[in-house]
C-alpha cells in the first residue's frame, strides 16, 4: 500500500529530483496486472475460435477492435491529463478493464465480444499514458530508470497471461476468465493508493530546474522538434516490426527451417523474451549515465549486424542472435519515450500516449502483413526481409540534441 501520508510526501517538497522507489515499484507491479489481462485476450484465441465457430477473419478483428480503442484513445488521454491532471483516473481505467474481462467471460455473441474487446482496450488507453506519468513523476533525475522498471512489469504481465490462460482458461474454458477480476480488484485498489500520492505530489511534475530553464532557450524550433517526432515514430516502427515477427512467427520459422518440435520452439521463444526483460532494464539507467540519443543509436543501428546475420545461421546459432537482438532493441523503447517527453516537455502524458499506442498499433498492424507476407511468401522470406529494419537506426543522426550534461 502506498500512503499519502509517507515520508515521500515531505521528502518530495524539499527535493523534488530524489527518485521514489516505492512508487516505481508499485506501478511496475501495475503495469504487469494490467498487461497480464491484457494478454489474456490472445492467449483465448482458440478457445473462443473452437466455442463460437469463428474464422481467422473474425479472429483479427477482434484484435483490431482492441487495437485501435488501446492505440487511438492513448494520445487523447494523456493530451486530456496533461491540460487537467486526473490523479483517480488510473483505478478508473483499471475499472474499465474489470467491466471488460467480465463482460468477455460472459459473451455468448461474437458482438458482445468484439464489445468486451473493446472495454478491455479502453481501460489500457487510459492506464499507459498516466502510468507513464507517474513513473515520471516518482524518477527524480533517473527518468530512463523509472521507464525502464514501468516497461519491465508490462513485459513479465504479457509473458505470464499466456501462461495462466494455458493453465485456467483452456482447460476450464471461457467462464474461467471471471477468476481474473481478482487481479484487476487488486489493480483497483493499488492504484487508488497510487492516486492518492499522485495527488499530493503533482508538483514534481510541474516544477523545473534551472537546467531546464536554460535549456528553453537553445531548445530546437518547432519545425526541428515536428520532423525528430517523424524521425522517433520510424525507429519505433523498425523497433517493433522487427520484435513481432520474432515473438509471433519465431517458432514457426525454427519448426520450418530446423524442424524443431513444438515444445522445442517453445523454450527458444522463452529465452528471447527473456532477453528482451533483460534489454528494457538496461537501457533507461544506461540513456541516464551517457545520454538518450547514444542509446537510440546503439538500441536500432546495433542490432543490425546480428539481425541480418540471422537468416543464414544454424540453431545454436540462431538463438544466441536472437538473445543479442532482444537484449540490444529492447533497451530503445525508454531511451526513446523520455527523449520524446525532454523534446516536448510538459506533455508527458500525451508522449506517453502516443507511444505506447504506436506501440500497440503497429505491432498489431504488423504482425498482420508479417502474416500475411508469411502466407505468400513463406516464413523464410518474412525473415529475410525483416533483417534489415534495424538499418532504420541511421535516421538517429537527424534527432537533435535535446540534453546537456547537466541534465544527466
Amino acid at each position: 500500500m502506498i500512503e499519502d501520508q509517507s515520508p515521500y510526501a515531505a521528502a518530495a517538497a524539499a527535493a523534488p529530483k530524489e527518485t521514489v522507489f516505492a512508487l516505481l515499484f508499485a506501478i511496475s507491479f501495475s503495469h504487469l496486472l494490467n498487461d497480464t489481462i491484457q494478454a489474456l485476450l490472445p492467449a483465448i484465441y482458440p478457445v473462443l475460435k473452437d466455442s463460437y465457430r469463428l474464422t481467422f477473419s473474425q479472429l483479427g478483428l477482434i484484435t483490431l477492435t482492441f487495437q485501435v480503442t488501446a492505440s487511438l484513445l492513448q494520445p487523447l488521454v494523456g493530451y486530456i491529463t496533461d491540460k487537467r491532471p486526473l490523479p483517480y483516473s488510473l483505478p478508473v481505467g483499471m475499472g474499465l478493464t474489470l467491466v471488460g474481462l467480465l463482460a468477455l467471460s460472459r459473451a455468448h455473441s461474437y458482438p458482445a465480444i468484439l464489445l468486451a474487446s473493446g472495454l478491455v482496450g479502453s481501460g489500457s488507453a487510459i492506464f499507459h499514458p498516466e502510468a507513464s506519468r507517474i513513473a515520471h513523476m516518482a524518477a527524480g533525475k533517473r527518468r530512463g530508470l523509472a521507464q525502464s522498471l514501468f516497461q519491465v512489469g508490462g513485459n513479465a504481465g504479457s509473458s505470464i497471461g499466456p501462461l495462466l490462460a494455458a493453465w485456467l482458461i483452456v482447460p476450464h474454458g471461457q467462464a474461467a476468465l471471471s477468476w481474473f477480476s481478482l487481479v484487476a480488484m487488486l489493480g483497483v485498489f493499488l492504484l487508488w493508493q497510487i492516486g492518492l500520492w499522485q495527488a499530493r505530489n503533482l508538483h514534481r511534475i510541474q516544477r523545473k530546474s534551472a537546467h531546464t530553464s536554460a535549456a528553453a532557450q537553445v531548445r530546437p524550433s518547432s519545425r526541428r522538434v515536428a520532423f525528430a517526432m517523424v524521425i522517433l515514430v520510424l525507429l519505433i516502427f523498425s523497433k517493433y516490426v522487427y520484435l513481432v515477427s520474432l515473438s509471433n512467427y519465431y517458432t514457426f520459422y525454427l519448426m520450418e527451417r530446423f524442424h524443431v518440435s513444438v515444445q522445442t520452439s517453445q523454450y527458444y521463444l522463452f529465452l528471447f523474451l527473456f532477453a528482451v526483460a533483460v534489454g528494457t532494464i538496461v537501457g533507461g539507467p544506461v540513456g541516464d549515465r551517457i545520454g538518450r540519443k547514444r542509446v537510440i543509436w546503439f538500441s536500432i543501428l546495433g542490432a543490425a549486424p546480428f539481425s541480418l546475420w540471422l537468416p543464414h545461421a544454424g540453431l545454436a546459432l540462431t538463438a544466441a542472435l536472437t538473445v543479442i537482438v532482444g537484449l540490444i532493441l529492447a533497451s530503445a523503447f525508454s531511451a526513446i519515450l523520455v527523449y520524446a517527453q525532454e523534446l516536448m516537455p510538459g506533455k508527458v502524458g500525451m508522449i506517453a500516449g502516443l507511444f505506447f499506442g504506436l506501440a500497440f498499433g503497429i505491432a498489431g498492424i504488423g504482425s498482420a502483413v508479417l502474416g500475411h507476407l508469411a502466407d505468400r511468401h513463406g516464413i523464410n522470406f518474412v525473415f529475410h526481409f525483416c533483417a534489415f529494419l534495424p538499418l532504420l537506426g541511421l535516421l538517429t543522426a537527424f534527432l537533435p540534441e535535446v540534453e546537456s550534461e547537466a541534465g544527466r
